[in-house]
């Protein structure tokens, strides 16, 4: 049976894009690493989920570079790995981890495909466990605003641990979609400034930039922001 569709399901919305022409309600939870998995399998003939643009978000692109701290760096909510394998392209020590075990298991087979080394593990981000922990650079490309839109006190759980995954002097960066994109989710500029206070985070900055999706064949443009934060050397 064919759905008629007017957004994209919640599963789809916790990356934070828009229209699709395979759709569901919006209402609803914010689905488990089960219902990931199965979001991952169900698109992965048809190019995969929107958030899946083939490499890293173009503004986070533009900072691989020059604009990342090194060796060691995390990639939080990696998805398929894209961003992952660019960083290891580089020749960072990368760790990246999501709660779906089926986009890891992509990630897996396209780095090993290209013959890159990247640490790929299947965890829940508001329940990490990295003994390679603290890094010198951590990137979130739309896991707060998942959890922001979840609700409850998966965002404070994520952000009481990025102290312990940030080494001193470390950058994050924060990708996320914007309230001001006008579907009825994302962020503000403020909550994403509160979520890094002084003294413990310092030197933030938050630029607004677009965020890039791909479903139907179509490329679609949201707004959004780019946190970039240094954990502070003495707290």
């Amino acid at each position: 049976m064919r759905v008629e569709l007017r957004f994209m399901p919640a599963s789809w919305l916790s990356r934070g894009f828009a229209v699709s022409e395979r759709n569901v309600e919006v209402d609803g939870d914010e689905p488990d690493g089960n219902d990931y998995d199965e979001l991952y399998r169900d698109t992965a003939d048809s190019g995969g989920p929107p958030w899946d643009i083939g490499g890293p978000q173009p503004a986070l692109a533009e900072v691989l570079d020059d604009g990342v701290k090194g060796p060691k760096v995390l990639d939080v909510g990696c998805g398929t790995g894209d961003l992952a394998i660019a960083l290891a392209r580089r020749g960072y020590e990368v760790t990246a981890i999501d709660i779906s075990r089926v986009a890891i298991d992509m990630a897996r087979a396209k780095a090993a495909g290209e013959g890159l080394t990247v640490h790929f593990e299947v965890q829940d981000a508001t329940d990490l466990s990295l003994p390679s922990a603290p890094f010198d650079s951590v990137f979130d490309s739309g896991l707060l605003h998942s959890l922001s839109r979840r609700g409850g006190g998966e965002v404070d759980d994520y952000l009481a641990l990025l102290p312990g995954l940030a080494a001193p002097g470390a950058t994050v960066f924060v990708l996320a979609v914007s309230l001001e994109a006008g579907h009825g989710w994302g962020v503000t500029e403020e909550l994403l400034r509160a979520g890094f206070p002084e003294p413990e985070w310092v030197d933030t900055e938050v630029e607004e930039i677009d965020v890039a999706a791909e479903t139907g064949g179509r490329e679609l443009v949201l707004l959004g922001f780019l946190l970039r934060t240094v954990r502070a050397f003495d707290t």
